[in-house]
């Protein structure tokens, strides 16, 4: 040990030889200590029609005082840095995974961050061998969250462990929350996570501790949809096995602990179909309420009706979206939530799956349309001569070339990418979705054909396309592709695969929007669903730029009646007189494109606008430009940089020029130069004195290089894996390529020249 010089280890080496054995010798053991942990996935960027991912959070360490229950983070840096130079990060971490304590080491001592004020000094430097012991930090954790021995009792009981499903860290500090609140006797408590983040797994771990700590012994899971209480039955509740059952045919068994259960099916409009009255008011000592915002806090829903009933018992509500509007109130049943896990944070993590859009204004939908005097339609009867718009289209007025205009769009766009993308389209009502339906098959007559489930309408009143809508959500089913609905769809619905949302409907309500939204939001990288698309013809996502789109939760309570009891499908519409009209002409107007942006906002402008506004931030001059690309070690670096800030090179070059390099779009876009192509950058270094200085088996890479650049792209040349390929492995294997050079340095640094010869600009 005497002979190394401390400075010049690497942070991996500090880790090993001094801050682990500073950690164990502290009476941490090794099921405790977790290294390069993996918190977040890395946020998906799309890139025109490919993607990638950026930088993952990683902690160097997190310490466990149980499974699942972390105390500490650590952040460890070179023995070059300071003590503290680590703790920003560690804070970062620990608010974000809620830890309680913060270390950062440079291998010579630590520096502790207390976030409880139980230890009197928020910061502290503390020699290596004081590390603190995991009974001491727990103590001072209890003493701060103010748990006595029976409330540790509770909040110590073990989760379930799965090998195959770890949780993620948000998951985690819900279960954690809700099981402290109760611990303390709260008895009120909502959850607010964004559809997608596994709100079932996050319910299933809480019932199972409290269960298993005998805390909660009779459990009642309310779900509103007999999908959702299947699906949460067979996946993520099947460890509960006997103990559990599911309340049908209006049985009330009571020999069981764990209940699964419609609403519908234990609450009804007579008396005696009340099924929850045959249980005692206080059989029960726990209700969890799933998708919560489609009735519960309504003073006259049934599912209130329920939970009064039961008030005896903890109800705890789960919701993506906690706000409704001033006839439901989640936040005045059930208070502040405990935990809220945003779609915009969890796009963020890369968990959920961003979105572009793509707006098409419709001519008859901006202009409106008027009857001439006298019209009828094409049943003969006469239209009232008003001015019809986008409020009246399928509610009142029915155009017929607007819904084949609808479906030819939507026929075009999976032309071009992949027409066996799961897709649903949302209408305005059942009649609407039926001709939709049929305005799509008449667009796709080879695939229809084929299969008469390419298309399904999957609507409440509809008992055929309703049994396929298992199989739109299972990935492994072909078939439907493309599901036309009114509501059937917009919540709860697990549809992990669904690439494509098309709104042809308004939707005024920002929660309806939200569950719309969250259809699409599911990652599932088995079946290459990285992305998805919204097609919107009614100007839906203009609720984007809302700031309550993914605002925190707001109270607004002014209840004046109401049912709550969420959307109805069955005799919709006020029964006025609709008109059908098929030889009006409808063009479009305006298609536009839009990606979502690094600060959860969709970049509305064009990427050009955007590029150059952006690139202005941060260089004033082509200049300041210049010089940070030229001194760049790897241009790659550069691009990877401005992508995870929302310059998307690849949808630039659709705009601007496909055969262009990123540095031509960007000096272009930003700074009005002129740009070169690729071929036209390769000719010039061709003709220019720059392999002069090597010897002719050296040119001869050199000049092939200049050919793949002017092909692929800069990328091409800043790997050594280039050499592997085709036409390289003609000239021999990559060590024999290199020996032309005198070795690797003397290739790489060939390949520098290249670059910058590459990007000398003409003056």
């Amino acid at each position: 040990m005497e002979n190394v010089n401390k400075k010049e280890l690497s942070e991996r080496d500090i880790c090993t030889k001094f801050i682990t054995p500073a950690i164990k010798q502290a009476n941490w053991k090794e099921r405790q200590i977790r290294e390069e942990v993996k918190l977040t996935n890395g946020r998906i960027i799309v890139k025109g029609s490919t993607t990638s991912r950026g930088q993952p959070k990683r902690a160097d360490y997190i310490l466990f005082y149980k499974p699942n229950i972390p105390l500490v983070v650590v952040e460890a840096k070179k023995n070059s840095h300071s003590p503290g130079d680590g703790m920003q990060q560690a804070l970062l971490y620990a608010e974000m995974m809620d830890i309680p304590f913060a270390f950062s080491s440079n291998g010579d001592s630590f520096l502790l961050h207390d976030r409880t004020g139980t230890l009197g000094k928020v910061e502290e430097e503390i020699p290596l061998d004081r590390f603190p012991s995991p009974e001491f930090l727990w103590q001072k954790y209890c003493e701060w969250k103010g748990l006595d021995e029976n409330r540790q009792k509770i909040v110590t009981q073990d989760y379930f462990i799965d090998q195959r499903k770890s949780l993620r860290y948000y998951q985690r500090i819900a279960i954690n929350r809700t099981i402290e609140a109760i611990a303390k006797g709260q008895n009120r408590i909502l959850l607010v996570m964004a559809t997608g983040t596994g709100k079932t797994l996050t319910a299933f771990q809480i019932i199972w501790r409290l269960w298993k700590a005998g805390v909660k012994k009779r459990i009642l899971f309310l779900a509103d949809r007999n999908i959702l209480v299947d699906q949460t039955r067979i996946n993520d509740f099947k460890h509960f096995g006997n103990a559990m059952t599911k309340i049908q045919n209006r049985e009330a068994e009571k020999s069981y602990e764990i209940y699964l259960s419609l609403y519908q099916a234990v609450s009804g409009t007579e008396e005696e179909k009340n099924i929850y009255k045959q249980f005692s008011p206080e059989f029960f000592d726990l209700v969890i309420i799933d998708e919560c915002h489609r009735g519960s806090a309504a003073e006259d829903s049934a599912w209130r009706e329920i939970l009064e009933y039961f008030s005896s018992a903890t109800h705890i509500g789960l919701t993506a979206t906690p706000k409704e509007t001033k006839d439901i109130s989640n936040i005045h049943y059930f208070g502040e939530p405990i935990y809220t896990y945003s779609l915009k944070q969890g796009i963020e993590d890369g968990f959920l799956a961003p979105y572009r859009v793509i707006r098409i204004d419709l001519d008859r939908d901006l202009a409106g349309w008027r009857p001439e005097k006298n019209q009828v339609d094409r049943y003969g009867t006469p239209i009232e001569d008003r001015i019809y718009n986008q409020k009246d289209f399928d509610r009142n007025l029915v155009l017929e070339k607007r819904t084949e205009l609808v479906a030819k769009k939507v026929t075009e766009f999976l032309k071009a990418s992949d027409r066996f993308d799961k897709t649903i389209v949302f209408c305005e009502n059942i009649d609407h979705a039926e001709r939709m339906r049929g305005a799509i098959v008449n667009e796709n007559p080879d695939l229809a054909g084929e299969n008469r489930k390419y298309v399904m309408r999957i609507t409440g009143d509809n008992p055929e396309g309703k049994a396929e809508l298992d199989n739109f959500i299972n990935p492994e089913s072909r078939y439907p592709v493309i599901a036309t609905t009114s509501k059937l769809m917009t919540t709860g619905v697990d549809a992990q695969t669904c690439k494509l949302i098309v709104l042809d409907k308004r939707i005024e309500s920002m929660t309806e929007f939200k569950q719309i939204i969250g259809r699409g939001t599911r990652i599932n990288e088995d079946y290459g669903k990285f992305y998805f698309t919204i097609i919107d013809f009614k100007k839906a996502t203009e609720l984007f730029a809302d700031p309550d789109f993914d605002g925190e939760p707001v109270e607004i309570y002014d209840f004046e009646g109401g049912n709550g009891n969420g959307p109805v499908e069955k005799g919709e519409e006020n029964r006025r007189e609709k008109y059908f009209v098929d030889d009006v002409e409808v063009g479009v107007v305006i298609e536009r494109t839009q990606y979502y942006g690094p600060d959860g906002k969709l970049i509305t402008e064009s990427l050009k606008e955007y590029t150059r506004k952006t690139l202005l931030k941060d260089f004033e001059s082509l200049d300041s430009f210049l010089k940070y690309w030229n001194e760049a070690e790897k241009k790659q670096a550069i691009l990877t940089e401005l992508e995870e800030r929302g310059v998307l090179l690849d949808g630039l070059a659709e705009e601007v020029g496909k055969d262009l390099d990123p540095f031509d779009l960007i000096c272009h876009v930003a700074f009005d130069r002129p740009p070169l192509s690729r071929k036209e950058r390769a000719e010039r270094v061709k003709k220019s004195d720059y392999f002069s200085k090597y010897g002719e088996n050296a040119q001869e890479v050199l000049d092939v290089l200049l050919d793949k650049y002017a092909d692929d792209g800069i990328e091409n040349l800043e790997s050594m894996s280039v050499l592997k390929v085709q036409p390289f492995d003609r000239m021999g294997t990559p060590l024999e390529i290199i020996k032309r050079f005198g070795g690797k340095n003397n290739y790489l640094a060939a390949v520098r020249g290249l670059e910058s010869q590459l990007y000398t600009l003409e003056v």
